[in-house]
């Protein structure tokens, strides 16, 4: 900025120099807003009268008590997916409440943004849905269901009668034959049901939603912990059985943390559920205490990828083969709808590397080291089928397979280690899918992985970690220890125990799972107590469904 002109300006307008000792207040003033970014800078400054009036701007903390006490609850509405616009005086009210919160946007989140965000995962979860599903689909639909929570929030959907009816005992009661002729609706007309109070709409609604899955076991993988206790309470309280041993069969065969297991005993003994397999799922916490069947048709689509999938696994050139992995796997990754190649045809290809596999296994086993190097590659080819299976939440029958080959893991030792180590890297990979939740299979099929390959895989370990590059040796570590925390406590005893004495006497050589062995010695120790003096807290009893 030109001083000079500044001064000269001032001058103009009737103030003094800066040099003048007699320097005025409203040029102070003047200065004072202009530092402010009151005034423009560029334009002349105003009348001293302008000046005195002086512009106090609110502090973040007047906005945010000013806030909460303008902002309530806008009651919002969805009808068939679609968010429904407020009347004109709340969206005035709205577009206000947004420009005054503009500034702290970042720092605080409203109730009414909360809700909004609610209501728009509500909306998605309303439109969208795959080909040939009913759900709210207002052309075949014979029922308007309306779901309303406390905090305002109202949706409105399109179901099928035949549907609730067939799958829950509460909406049998409700959509019976004489409720509905007291009704009385003209032909045209659906039905209209209103459920009140909810405490999650959005749980509720996609509990609705599983009745229309044909595969609960799938669509159950892709929740976490919390949402599945949700679907689990809402299914138990409308007398959907089916989403209730959906619900069961994941608790049983998914890793939790320690923070959820109470929350899971609680709910299980709060809802009375002992002749559905509740008490299997305590029975990993507790002293006392699924088949699935994935495939699509098949096509040319089929064949053609499984061409390829044979190219990848009998390429000659190392190199090339691990690029067009990776190629191969991200264009199947793109497609996770599954149409693309049968769960047979993969399964086609793994058993051909597991044929290859045991019989040079089994010849190197007997010193005939003669197209050795096949172990290593057949075991890298198993590795990347087993990621592509798990990446389509198909592999628990390579699960069955790989933990049944107790003629490969007997023999395991008399093999040297340098051709044998890639072995374990399979068998790492699953301990981390099961670990993360990826791979779901009974108790007994995992007991059986760790007794014939958990040996195998502490001898490998330090060569393991040594020769391969990129190894993430702490995924693996609580991989394995997940693995064992599926299990009944009494078999986690045995496994970490085992652990415990290997650790000891080959630390560098041997995967460090301290911390599984801490929930362990939590659940076996410290709340045996706890349970002996409040039985109700863990154990699922009979004498709880007696009182009941």
């Amino acid at each position: 900025m030109d001083y000079s002109t500044a001064t000269t300006t001032a001058a103009a307008n009737g103030y003094s120099s800066p040099r003048d000792s007699s320097f005025p207040s409203s040029f102070t003033k003047f200065n004072s807003a202009l530092t402010a970014g009151l005034l423009n800078p560029m334009s002349p400054p105003p009348p001293p009268a302008m000046l005195d009036k002086t512009r106090s701007s609110p502090t973040l903390f007047e906005m945010m008590a000013s806030e909460a006490d303008t902002i309530g609850k806008v009651p919002v509405q969805i009808q068939n997916g679609v968010l429904q616009s407020p009347s004109s005086s709340s969206s005035s009210s709205a577009a206000a409440t947004a420009a005054r919160t503009t500034n702290v946007s970042h720092l605080v989140v409203s109730a009414q943004d909360k809700q909004a965000l609610a209501m728009q995962r509500i909306s998605d979860l309303l439109v969208v849905r795959s080909p040939g599903n009913q759900f709210n689909d207002p052309n075949s639909s014979d029922v308007k269901l309306t779901l309303s929570s406390k905090d305002g929030i109202s949706i409105t959907m399109c179901v099928h009668r035949q549907i609730l009816v067939a799958h829950s005992r509460f909406f049998a009661m409700k959509l019976s034959d004489r409720w509905s002729k007291q009704q009385l609706p003209p032909s045209s007309s659906p039905y209209i049901v209103e459920i009140s109070d909810c405490d999650d709409v959005e749980v509720y609604i996609e509990t609705l939603m599983l009745m229309y899955c044909r595969d609960l076991r799938k669509k159950m993988m892709r929740h976490d912990v919390s949402r599945v206790l949700g679907i689990l309470k809402v299914s138990a309280a409308i007398g959907f059985d089916a989403g209730v041993l959906s619900c069961l069969e994941y608790l049983e065969a998914a890793p939790w943390s320690e923070d959820e297991e109470y929350r899971i005993a609680s709910l299980l003994s709060e809802l009375h559920l002992e002749n559905v397999g509740a008490t299997e799922v305590l029975r990993r916490v507790s002293v006392e205490a699924s088949n699935g069947n994935s495939g699509s048709n098949g096509g040319s689509n089929d064949e053609v990828l499984l061409n390829l999938l044979h190219i990848v696994l009998e390429g000659k050139d190392e190199k090339a083969r691990r690029d067009m992995k990776t190629l191969v796997s991200k264009m199947l990754r793109e497609n996770s709808s599954g149409n693309d190649l049968r769960k047979e045809s993969l399964y086609l290809a793994c058993d051909g590397c597991l044929h290859k596999l045991k019989r040079q296994f089994l010849q190197a086993a007997e010193s005939d080291l003669e197209n050795v190097d096949q172990i290593a590659r057949q075991a890298d080819n198993l590795h990347w089928i087993l990621d592509i299976l798990i990446d389509r939440q198909i592999a628990e029958d390579f699960i069955v397979m790989w933990a049944s080959l107790s003629e490969l893991s007997d023999v395991h030792s008399k093999v040297p280690v340098v051709h044998r180590f890639e072995i374990s890297r399979v068998t790492a990979r699953i301990f981390v899918g099961i670990g993360k939740g990826q791979i779901l299979t009974p108790k007994e099929v995992r007991c059986l992985l760790l007794r014939n390959w958990l040996t195998p895989f502490y001898d490998d370990f330090g060569w393991m970690r040594r020769a391969s590059k990129g190894l993430d040796r702490y995924m693996i570590e609580d991989g394995l220890s997940n693995t064992i925390l599926t299990l009944p406590l009494a078999w986690q005893q045995e496994f970490f125990l085992a652990w415990f004495d290997r650790f000891l006497n080959s630390n560098e050589d041997c995967p460090n799972i301290q911390r599984g062995f801490e929930v362990w010695w939590r659940r076996a120790f410290w709340r045996r107590k706890e349970q002996s003096q409040d039985p109700a807290r863990l154990r699922v009893t009979a004498s709880a469904t007696d009182n009941s």
